[in-house]
């Protein structure tokens, strides 16, 4: 694929970002794209190894090595119809996919691996300029009605499957917009909100029905469900991680999603009343994953007197360890943009109080370090190390220490069973509960997790429900040889 010594001639390069200075002064996308004569040298770097273990990486199955040949060729509009083929959403992917399948490239064992995602995302952005993407509404309709419950990137893209299919499909969104995480979880600056909007625009027009501002089993009774013929639940994992330390009820701990939350609402023009801020403030960001980088970001460009981050788990090392080797996602040390935009990092320690003034404001945060006992065949055990308690100065302690799993109203409304984890239980592959028609995916079924596999499992649940409904199903799967639908 690509071009034959591609890979020997051509060096990775990456977009490059605005200066610190200049992008902490607003919320917009910073990414400086590369040319279009480099995105296809790019994408000349693509091997023609024997097993593409890209494909492997990349829960969505997306064909890899034929995109960046396309890209290679200059063929980008045949790019775009392989990169439509297995993925919905490939500019939300370009944008916050981790990218698995670059860490189970063949060429990254001995050189850097090809910028998958990057080419995907300059596939998809010239599609969109070119006009490439349009609505593709079915051509009949089958009269089987889908209630699909969340607008994440897996109810979005089993909407977009099922109404494929011809099948009449209602996506019930307990927010004011579309999006799930990806509106009001992501950061402008990661994503800006027009990316979702043209993309919705798209599926408006291919006769998806969108009701915001719908809760079912709050303010929509589920009674109602019993009107459609099957029904999706993607509402994700949402159920927030807490801790259980003194002081935590003070006046300045919050949780990061309702701090990043009004952020983007107030970009999107609402009003907040009394709006989390961090101008001024000496802020400290408990949790060490992309929410966490996120907050920093959000931190910094609220104008933080100082921004200082927590991680109980130990730093990762710099290259791939030998715990995790080729081609599985490596543990490795990860330095974001909000990284490099301002923040004290700390590994190995532990917040022990949380210290407020006699107002009940929070002032100060205890900590201590710590340490991990291994032993083979045990849980690890968190140890404390003597000596070495501190204090923190902190006006704003935000926590970003993930879910523990989606909310159980629903599933307790509907009769639906559950994982030991919480989940609602429906195995891989099926997607179908207890309940014959009622399907689930995503985070909802799955736990936290990535955009990737959120997508992937929303296309592969709406094959189910397609074979459920009607017995047999044109609809493509990553298992499965057969025709694919583009766009």
């Amino acid at each position: 694929m690509g071009k034959i010594t591609g890979f020997k001639e051509f060096e990775r390069q990456d977009e490059t970002y605005t200066s610190v200075k200049d992008r902490v002064k607003n919320y917009k996308e910073f990414t400086v794209p590369l040319s279009e004569k480099e995105i296809t040298k790019q994408g000349s770097r693509c091997m023609d190894c024997g097993i593409p273990f890209c494909h492997s990486g990349c829960p969505l199955g997306n064909l890899i090595p034929d995109f960046n040949h396309m890209v290679h060729q200059g063929e980008w509009k045949k790019a775009s119809w392989i990169l439509h083929s297995t993925n919905n959403f490939p500019e939300f992917t370009g944008r916050l996919c981790p990218a698995p399948c670059e860490q189970a490239c063949v060429l990254g064992i001995i050189e850097d691996p090809v910028s998958i995602e990057n080419i995907e995302k300059n596939i998809v952005e010239r599609a969109f300029k070119e006009g490439w993407i349009k609505p593709q509404p079915p051509k009949t309709r089958t009269g089987k009605t889908i209630a699909i419950i969340g607008s994440g990137p897996a109810g979005l893209a089993a909407a977009q499957q099922l109404n494929r299919a011809g099948h009449i499909v209602t996506v019930f969104e307990r927010d004011d917009a579309i999006g799930g995480l990806l509106r009001y979880g992501i950061p402008n600056f990661k994503m800006e909100k027009g990316i979702i909007d043209r993309r919705i625009a798209i599926l408006k027009a291919e006769g998806i029905i969108f009701k915001t501002n719908v809760n079912v089993g709050v303010n929509y009774d589920v009674e109602e469900l019993k009107a459609f013929d099957s029904i999706v639940l993607c509402g994700g994992s949402t159920e927030r991680r807490s801790l259980p330390t003194p002081g935590i009820e003070a006046n300045g701990v919050v949780q990061a999603m309702d701090f990043l939350t009004q952020q983007t609402k107030v970009l999107s023009g609402q009003k907040i009343e009394d709006q989390i801020m961090a101008t001024d403030k000496d802020v400290i960001v408990i949790g060490g994953g992309d929410t966490g980088s996120d907050c920093i970001g959000t931190s910094n460009r609220h104008g933080a007197k100082s921004v200082v981050n927590f991680e109980i788990m130990p730093k990762p090392p710099g290259e791939r360890s030998s715990s995790t080797p080729w081609p599985f996602w490596p543990l490795k040390l990860k330095t974001s943009s909000s990284h490099q935009e301002g923040a004290e990092r700390n590994w190995l320690i532990n917040t022990k109080e949380f210290v407020k003034d006699e107002a009940g404001n929070l002032i100060a945060l205890k900590t201590v370090n710590v340490e991990w006992k291994i032993v083979p065949g045990q849980r690890p055990e968190l140890i404390e190390v003597a000596g070495t308690e501190k204090t923190w100065p902190c006006n704003l302690a935000l926590l970003a220490l993930g879910f523990t799993g989606p909310e159980s109203t629903l599933a307790d409304k509907l009769g639906l069973e559950k994982d030991n984890q919480s989940n609602y239980k429906a195995e891989y592959g099926k997607y179908q509960t207890n309940v014959p028609n009622i399907f689930t995916a995503g985070d909802m079924r799955r736990g936290q997790s990535l955009i990737v596999w959120a997508i992937s499992e929303g296309r592969e649940a709406a094959r189910q429900v397609d074979l459920y409904l009607m017995g047999k199903s044109e609809l493509p799967s990553k298992d499965i040889t057969g025709d694919l639908v583009a766009m």
